[in-house]
């Protein structure tokens, strides 16, 4: 209650935190004292306003009249009364808005000089503006503050961002009223906002040459829509055999009139696409051989630029996103980045500063920056993941602040080593906001962009990451799967929301323990722990909770289904059912059992099966979406895609050679032999099988201390949930008395030495440390032993790496001794921050292959105490 009266008296003020204020609901569909009724209001907007906000506004007159089905009128001026208004307006720009400010009835101090800040108030117009009644003020700072607020206005309406992009249907209302007492103010923490459309050949390529004959104006205006109502700003656009400004001269126009800052690629300096480099380079893209012809070359994308909205990157890589020739001194590319400000500064007449731009370290250029590159203080630092989703380096805590700030740039989509991935959406969100939280708190605050591949279908992980960009405060663990759910019923309404969200959740997880592209017959065992037939038991059980949910949903809400949750999980459940009917066919052939054949028929069927939900796919809505499953995923040999699906090869067991009973050796698994106690309370495990498994985040007890607590990062992991220590800035912890631990308490029947495997998710040595990311493990009172998950391991393509990548994991191990059966404590200390354990595994000799790791023994389980 003081909580609430203090809210109360903050609002009041105008001071109550963003992330408070945009909780507050705006509209209802019930009529409220003093409430503003929607249908009857008109739309002002200045036409001296952005063309953004006048755009933004023909979009909200839309929207309105998609949601009551009436369509409210747009004024530029008020020639005559109204009885209910919405203005919408920048500040500066708006006269209305001012006139409002000279009568007291609005004040823009609350967002002016604040970033992309809007503002909606509802303001009682008597007596000065009688007979008006009500007027609804949509403010902001600037021209994208004031289309975000619109587009909130939209969405708390009920029209979806995904609208367009995904066919989600806007559900009819009868009324729509705004509530008297309405008050939001809201601005994004992450300045610069954006997505990367890549790898976009074949499926996005063949797509928009079909709908709007190439990546033209037309189909740009798409994107920037649905950037704008993502709360984004920042576009690096396609660029395998496109070029954004060469390809349509309307783009770049269309772009700024949609207030998108654009940009180009990490490896495209200058705002000159790759491509327009092949058009009209002349020489070798080499610095040391053709420094005046690239110097031109570049001043013509500044040049271009005008007076839009950019952030231009710096420095160069090789030709076609490859590393410059071996040894390229840091001295040269220091001379390039200032040969190229030098340019900008020619060409624009301003200082460079006045100039966004970054400096890419992407793969190899990063080595630069560790060996002491550096580039002056104004250009932000885009720092970057591995290109499978971890982070490869982040300032530290007492780094020197930068002008230009520090950003990431982060991948859903990825062509490369070791597979490339690019059919479906594999990102589950847990670890998203994992990695994305330690840029946060580390300070990587300037831009996130995120690689989306085609678009479609990242819808879920998209909407999440610039969601998070806006406020990363407002999201923390416990928030995901309500949010979640909060994106299922925008996009679908409340009544299978909750079931919606759990499955979007689990196939991304599901995909996220190994990429599909990367899946085969012996991804998952095919006896010890049952492993293949659970992970496909779990992917079949998903298709059926879709299939139910989809008969349920009324018949508008189909196409949107399908594209958001019913594909993936068909798709994907129909790849593993594949693969595994291929391990069965390849073992029972080798044991010469009849048997084999109905795999090998079975293989085929779900080859074809595969092709027939793409095809499906492809003809929803009329045939809007052809094309955007054309991206090949099964028949990889290497990391790059076949050129086209191929079939696993299947065996057939002849009749007259086959074996007429089952073979028993290898179709057996082992039974369990199990500790009988009572345990204690709280999570206690067992030895079965001469193996301990234990869930992290199942911990018996957790001593936080040194200001220091241990946070459950919720289904963060293959098979449940994570752990890591809080804050994740927090200094290096000596593992020893009274420091923070983890302690799991178990049973025994085996004495002697034994192993314990220690499963964490694949996080990268993001400052550089020697020894790399550390923990301590012990067992009872021994010593803990300290090590490291991470060090020496380089990324690219390193065997190591390709395994962590590749299986989504690292698992280190230690060796450990207990004199007696019975029980004991295994204390799991923290080291340093970052690191996020997943999964521990004593292994008394009895672990047996697996991809997953053993079921966790927990006697809870046993017992039916959960």
């Amino acid at each position: 209650m003081l909580r609430l009266l203090r809210n109360i008296i903050l609002l009041a003020a105008g001071i109550l935190p963003a992330h408070l204020c945009l909780s507050q609901n705006l509209v209802t569909e019930n009529k409220l004292p003093g409430s503003f009724n929607l249908a009857d209001a008109v739309i002002y907007v200045d036409s001296n306003d952005f063309v953004l906000v006048k755009k933004a506004a023909a979009l909200l007159q839309s929207d309105m009249e998609l949601v009551t089905g009436i369509k409210p009128k747009i004024i530029n001026q008020l020639s005559k009364p109204y009885k209910n208004i919405i203005v919408v307006g920048t500040i500066g720009k708006s006269a209305f808005i001012k006139e409002l400010e000279a009568k007291k009835k609005f004040n823009t101090k609350k967002i002016a000089g604040k970033w992309e800040a809007y503002m909606i108030q509802a303001v009682d117009a008597s007596p000065q503006f009688m007979p008006m009644q009500q007027i609804l003020v949509i403010a902001g700072n600037d021209r994208r503050g004031t289309a975000y607020g619109i587009f909130e206005l939209s969405k708390q309406m009920g029209v979806s961002p995904w609208y367009w992009w995904a066919d989600v249907p806007v559900k009819k209302k009868k009324a729509l009223y705004i509530k008297d007492n309405t008050f939001l103010t809201d601005a994004p923490k992450v300045k610069y906002r954006g997505i990367f459309i890549n790898d976009e050949a074949p499926a996005l390529s063949n797509w928009s040459k079909e709908k709007f004959g190439g990546f033209n104006h037309r189909f740009y205006e798409k994107v920037f829509e649905l950037i704008l109502r993502l709360k984004g700003n920042y576009l690096w656009p396609a660029m395998w055999g496109n070029a954004f400004n060469d390809d349509d001269t309307l783009n770049p126009v269309r772009a700024d009139e949609w207030g998108i800052v654009m940009g180009t690629s990490h490896h495209e300096p200058m705002l000159r696409a790759q491509q327009e480099w092949k058009r009209y380079g002349k020489g070798a893209w080499d610095y040391t051989k053709n420094d005046s012809v690239l110097r031109n070359f570049w001043r013509k994308g500044i040049e271009n630029m005008g007076n839009h909205e950019s952030i231009v990157t710096l420095a160069m890589r090789g030709d076609g996103d490859e590393p410059m020739t071996e040894g390229t001194a840091t001295a040269l590319l220091e001379k390039i980045v200032k040969d190229q400000r030098q340019i900008i500064e020619e060409v624009t007449k301003k200082p460079a500063a006045a100039t966004p731009q970054l400096w890419a370290l992407y793969k190899e250029v990063q080595e630069y920056y560790d060996k002491g590159m550096r580039v002056p203080d104004d250009v932000t630092l885009l720092l970057c993941d591995d290109n499978w989703g971890n982070i490869r380096r982040l300032p530290k805590p007492d780094e020197k602040p930068r002008k230009g700030g520090y950003g990431i740039y982060y991948h859903f989509d990825y062509v490369g080593g070791p597979r490339n991935y690019k059919w479906l959406n594999t990102n589950p969100i847990a670890r998203v906001w994992e990695q994305m939280h330690l840029a946060w708190e580390y300070n990587a605050r300037q831009i996130w962009i995120v690689n989306v591949g085609d678009i479609k279908p990242m819808e879920f992980p998209i909407s999440f990451f610039l969601d998070y960009a806006w406020n990363p405060d407002k999201i923390g663990p416990g928030d995901l799967q309500p949010y979640t759910e909060q994106w299922a019923a925008a996009q679908f309404g409340n009544g299978h929301a909750k079931d919606i969200a759990d499955i979007i959740s689990k196939y991304s997880k599901y995909n996220g323990r190994r990429k599909p592209e990367l899946l085969d017959e012996n991804t998952y065992h095919i006896h010890h722990y049952r492993e293949l037939q659970s992970v496909t038991d779990d992917y079949k059980a998903l298709v059926n909770k879709s299939e139910k949910i989809s008969a349920a949903l009324p018949g508008e809400y189909q196409d949107a289904f399908f594209q958001l949750v019913l594909h993936p999980v068909k798709a994907c459940a129909n790849l593993q059912e594949m693969y595994a009917a291929v391990a069965w066919n390849r073992l029972l052939a080798k044991e010469k059992l009849i048997w084999a054949n109905e795999y090998a028929d079975k293989v085929k069927d779900l080859y074809i099966n595969d092709s027939l939900i793409s095809r499906q796919y492809h003809h929803i809505n009329n045939g809007k979406w052809n094309h955007m499953m054309d991206q090949t995923h099964i028949g990889y040999t290497y990391w790059q895609q076949p050129e086209k699906q191929v079939m696993p090869k299947v065996l057939y067991v002849a009749a007259d050679s086959a074996l007429k009973e089952r073979g028993t050796t290898t179709m057996d698994i082992p039974n369990s032999k199990k500790i009988i106690t009572k345990g204690t309370p709280g999570n206690v495990f067992y030895e079965q099988d001469r193996c301990v498994s234990i869930e992290a985040n199942h911990f018996t007890k957790a001593v936080n201390s040194n200001g220091i607590t241990w946070q459950v990062l919720p289904d963060h992991g293959k098979t449940g949930s994570a752990i890591t220590p809080f804050p994740v800035t927090a200094k290096a912890q000596q593992p020893a008395g009274n420091a923070p631990r983890l302690e799991y308490e178990l049973y025994t029947y085996s004495s002697d030495t034994f192993t314990i495997n220690a499963y964490f998710s694949p996080t990268l040595n993001f400052h550089n440390r020697p020894e790399g990311l550390q923990y301590a493990i012990s067992v009872d009172d021994e010593a803990p032993q300290i090590i490291s998950i991470n060090r020496d391991v380089p990324v690219n393509y390193t065997s190591a790496w390709n395994k962590w990548v590749s299986e989504n994991i690292i698992i280190k191990s230690s060796k450990h001794r207990i004199l007696q059966p019975g029980k004991h404590t295994v204390k799991y200390w923290m080291v340093n921050p970052g690191v996020v354990l997943q999964k521990l595994v004593l292994d008394f000799g009895g672990v047996r292959q697996s991809y997953l790791g053993p079921p966790e023994t927990r006697l809870e389980n046993e017992l039916g105490l959960q």
